[in-house]
């Protein structure tokens, strides 16, 4: 951590839904924008790149439309992957962007950390999609811990989503010494009131980055996509359980106490949301509680990890070591 105060941007924008090549000019143009006005850092919400499957919610299966997504899926080594990393580079902003990963047909909720010279730092999955998004989606290896990079203003790490319900993806997290956390969520909508969740509301998914930024002493930029009736009529979702009414914008940045720096935006407002982070704000809180640090018990509480990236098929040296790990009682 360098001590100087770092000017971030958090974006509450509608995705071109379902259109990879629209999705990676509107990432390009809210990079130069926020470049523009002097950000060193910018946040995208979950799954920004095709837009988050909202149908899912909505009903078990759709063939043509769960083709049409692979289709417009980010895949790591693809040309406009290369396009949006040459955008961060000419703009020398550094970006956190989630995106929909297909890696041959098959998805991944998928963020990646580019440095402002346009390489990609680190690219984790999101550890374990959550109930509906299994449809979609499948879990993460030994990359879902690659998910904190060195920038030259600090550490950046990020999460997507119910992660931050993960006590010990969060606690990994914590460890990785992050400044600035970018937590990735949907569109989100405030609780009815009814017996819909609010751990699922706008107000729980906001409580839950608010939380992070408490227990991690870290600034926390909580990024959220939103819907219009454009987003609503493309995936067919008005008889939804969620993403079925405009609005679900719902973007914040929170200081390292808990506290919100950004004033609150309508949540069918598109815009990016600006603050001036003082990095040294970090030590100042945590001179009360460091969980990684003075305020730890090593010696009575520990993680472990295991951070390989499982392979279907492994080579004959491979294979024997695998066997050699495995405990006598599991064998």
């Amino acid at each position: 951590m360098t001590g100087k105060t770092v000017r971030v941007a958090v974006t509450q924008t509608e995705p071109a839904w379902l259109n990879l090549a629209a999705g990676v000019k509107k990432t390009c143009a809210l990079i130069e924008e926020a470049a523009k006005n002097g950000a060193e850092l910018i946040a995208f919400p979950e799954c920004w790149i095709p837009g988050y499957p909202c149908w899912i919610w909505a009903r078990l299966i759709d063939f043509d439309i769960n083709v049409k997504y692979v289709k417009n899926s980010l895949n790591i080594n693809s040309p406009e992957m290369e396009t949006i990393r040459t955008c961060a580079c000419d703009n020398q902003i550094s970006v956190v962007l989630g995106f929909s990963e297909n890696d041959n047909n098959s998805l991944y909720i998928s963020q990646a950390i580019i440095g402002p010279d346009g390489n990609i730092k680190c690219n984790r999955r999101k550890m374990k999609p959550t109930h509906m998004e299994r449809t979609i989606f499948g879990d993460a290896s030994g990359e879902v811990f690659n998910s904190v990079a060195s920038l030259p203003f600090g550490r950046v790490g990020a999460l997507s989503c119910w992660e931050h319900i993960q006590p010990l993806l969060k606690f990994h997290t914590f460890s990785e010494h992050e400044d600035i956390h970018v937590s990735a969520w949907p569109s989100v909508t405030p609780h009815t009131g009814g017996p819909d969740l609010w751990s699922m509301s706008a107000e729980g998914c906001q409580n839950l980055s608010r939380t992070y930024a408490i227990e991690s002493q870290t600034f926390v930029l909580h990024s959220t996509a939103l819907i219009t009736e454009k987003g609503i009529k493309a995936m067919n979702t008005e008889s939804g359980l969620l993403m079925s009414s405009p609005g679900g914008g719902s973007s914040t940045i929170f200081g390292p106490d808990g506290r919100r720096l950004s004033e609150p935006v309508e949540s069918t407002t598109e815009t990016i949301i600006y603050a001036d982070l003082d990095l040294e704000e970090i030590i100042r809180v945590k001179m009360f509680a460091d969980g990684l640090g003075h305020y730890s018990r090593p010696d009575l509480m520990w993680l472990g990890t295991c951070k390989d990236k499982k392979k279907m098929v492994l080579s004959a040296e491979s294979a024997s070591t695998v066997k050699e790990e495995v405990p006598s009682a599991a064998k």
